[in-house]
């Protein structure tokens, strides 16, 4: 059995990986240096040995190959230390298409926003279809609970992210897969610690346009200019289009979005009644329906399909309610994210009190681009608390909201919301990390 060991396992993409490496049967172990749920916890239930840390130490059962997440750079020990003995190594990405998506159907989902939910969705449809697909996803889909499986047909669904793929590849990781399907679900200019502008990042997605093949399609949001501008590059592929002025529509049969038919072309195509509330999720829903369409999916199954979808861990996850009051976690980072999670829930619970608590934690968020963006993205909620890290080199600007408590540690932020909370609230926690798990912390404190 080949030995693998992966740098940076308990990332969304990489523990994915090593789940789909055990499958195909290698021994997997890994090094990190930051572990938290849901993925640690996915590890650990895989069997998958995580060790704590990045040590030449951790490569002495001599694995045969090396996966080096992205995460991590030139001056890390076991980065050093690979180099230095001249070890074998790859990037996930590149290793990936190398031994899991080689001779598939790779159905790809990019984009700013919404890729785990969207390849989710296609994922289940593609299942519930009966084509049993493999899939690799940057969260753990509710219907299947795990975020990544071999499959036992040609079809592959995965989360493709526009992120760079290693400190030895500054390619995007979405070029490696050579996708025949895939979602471009919008764009806006995100990663500024390797982007310095929207055009860098449209460059990416043009690269990622040439790789598809004119036999495959590209399915997009007619009405996204950013990615039209992509478009407009070049194109060598068949295109369609869904929400406003697309081939794919919805109409809305309640307020929050959850009920709603489909149509195609202007034609009936079915009813979606499901689970996932919010506007932009019902376009996350109509970019799915269109490219299992694609795979030979009939979009009737696809809605019956989506009426059972019961979600994605950490995607307006509720984790729990303690007297009368509910506690929701949820990935939001970016401006457009924050405002369409809040407003999705606003649409859910009417006029009962909204709280909002928010980890500015991405690369992109510390170094305060989104600074003058982020306080408007927030004004849906009641009341506002934004942890700040002490090493945080800008201000949040309080002007703007109404009632807003900026706090510097995580402790104070916990005694805070126990002390200001009550029955009929709804508390939306927003990080795309592990937030000191603050989740479980405040449900517990509340139950005490």
């Amino acid at each position: 059995m080949k030995k693998l060991h992966i740098l940076g396992i308990c990332g969304t993409f990489m523990g994915s990986l090593a789940v789909l490496a055990k499958q195909a049967g290698y021994q997997v172990s890994g090094s990190d240096k930051h572990v938290y749920p849901p993925m640690s916890t996915q590890l650990e239930n895989q069997g998958i040995e995580c060790k704590t840390g990045y040590v030449p130490e951790h490569f002495a059962d001599n694995p045969e190959q090396i996966i080096i997440g992205n995460a991590l750079s030139r001056g890390n020990p076991a980065v050093e230390h690979i180099l230095n003995q001249r070890l074998p190594y790859r990037s996930g990405p590149q290793w990936l298409a190398e031994h899991i998506l080689k001779d598939r159907w790779v159905l790809a989902v990019a984009g700013t926003h919404g890729k785990t939910t969207t390849a989710s969705m296609l994922a289940w449809i593609l299942d519930y279809a009966g084509l049993e697909p493999g899939f690799l996803i940057g969260g753990v889909p509710k219907n299947f609970g795990c975020s990544a499986r071999l499959g036992k047909s040609p079809y592959f669904v995965v989360e493709a992210d526009e992120y760079d793929t290693a400190f030895f590849d500054k390619r995007s990781k979405f070029l490696h897969y050579l996708a025949k399907t895939v979602i471009l679900n919008n764009l806006e200019y995100d990663h500024a610690d390797i982007f310095p502008d929207l055009a860098a990042i449209q460059r990416q997605f043009h690269h990622l346009i040439r790789t598809i093949p004119n036999n495959g399609l590209i399915v997009h949001p007619k009405t996204d200019e950013n990615l039209n501008a992509v478009l407009e590059q070049g194109c060598w592929t068949p295109t369609t289009g869904f929400s406003q002025a697309g081939d794919w529509a919805a109409v809305s049969l309640n307020e929050n979005h959850q009920h709603f038919k489909v149509f195609y072309q202007g034609v009936l195509q079915g009813e979606v009644k499901g689970q996932s509330h919010g506007l932009y999720n019902q376009n996350n829903a109509l970019a799915a329906i269109a490219a299992a369409h694609h795979a030979g999916v009939d979009p009737k199954t696809a809605c019956e399909a989506l009426s059972q979808f019961t979600g994605v861990k950490r995607r307006m996850e509720l984790r729990g309610e303690v007297k009368k009051i509910r506690v929701y976690d949820d990935f939001a980072h970016h401006p457009t994210a924050i405002k369409a999670s809040l407003t999705a829930l606003r649409q859910t619970i009417g006029k009962q009190r909204l709280i909002a608590v928010l980890e500015p934690r991405s690369n992109t968020m510390k170094m305060g681009v989104h600074q003058a963006e982020l306080p408007l993205s927030l004004q849906t909620a009641d009341k506002v608390f934004v942890y700040q890290d002490p090493a945080q080199d800008w201000d949040f600007d309080t002007s703007v909201l109404e009632d807003v408590s900026v706090v510097q540690e995580i402790d104070v932020l916990l005694r805070q919301l126990q002390q200001q909370l009550k029955a009929g609230d709804h508390v939306l926690i927003m990080s795309n990390g592990g937030f000191a798990n603050l989740h479980q912390r405040l449900l517990e404190g509340l139950s005490a």
